[in-house]
């Protein structure tokens, strides 16, 4: 099969290996894992997987996972680093774009969107990108969310012409920065609510009167949906 990012940026190899290298985020461990006692769930989908620094541990934990990426390299990756792992016949993946996942619908027990959304080029492909996590969602489902902050950017940023929250001031391509209240709004029209369990917070964001700092203002939750 072609490589739908051959030549980018995501398909270096020092880009793969960092990813490879990644440690799992430990909120979204803690989540799955009370998700695991308190529901009896089973099935879980990673979007944008990468190089497995989720998914791996994840599957370690008793998830029958499906990550889901659009890099072969990554893929390859993700499948090195679960060779030797812990359960790692319970790991899958596939090729294949946050908008269009290939599992029917209402087959998923948690879903992890961490640091896929705000890679979508304009608002359609981020709310298209929600409605697939709905379609897959089991009423219940619980959904981790790890994406870009409006504050990573200068209160002046412009976002590109017809757009509420894609702007290009950061990495001169087009990526999806939201308000918090956008963010609760966007994921409320596709009935995902917050989870109090895991508040929705944001990460690197200056005090007031200090400099930005050079990554990116991210927001972190978790979310239930709500059929």
């Amino acid at each position: 099969m072609m490589d739908p990012l051959a030549g980018s940026a995501w398909n270096r190899p020092e880009t793969v290996a960092g990813f490879a290298q990644s440690s799992p985020n430990p909120v979204l461990m803690q989540f799955a894992q009370d998700e695991l006692c308190q529901t009896g769930a089973s099935h879980a989908i990673d979007l944008g997987c990468g190089a497995g620094r989720n998914a791996v541990p994840l599957a370690g934990l008793g998830w029958h996972v499906l990550g889901v990426d659009l890099s072969w390299p990554m893929l390859a990756a993700a499948a090195e680093r679960a060779h030797e792992a812990p359960r790692a016949a319970h790991l899958r993946l596939a090729l294949a774009p946050m908008g269009a996942l290939p599992v029917r619908g209402q087959c998923v027990d948690l879903i992890v969107a961490h640091g896929i959304w705000n890679l979508a080029r304009s608002g359609a492909e981020f709310r298209l990108a929600v409605a697939e996590a709905a379609r897959v969602a089991k009423p219940g489902a619980g959904l981790f969310v790890f994406t870009f902050s409006r504050h990573t950017l200068p209160p002046d940023a412009k976002p590109v012409e017809g757009e509420a929250f894609v702007f290009t001031q950061f990495s001169g391509q087009p990526q999806c920065f939201l308000t918090e209240d956008q963010l609760i709004s966007e994921l409320g029209a596709a009935a995902f609510t917050g989870d109090p369990g895991v508040p929705l917070r944001e990460l690197n964001r200056p005090a007031p009167g200090m400099l930005p700092g050079s990554g990116p203002v991210i927001f972190e939750g978790g979310f239930r949906y709500r059929a």
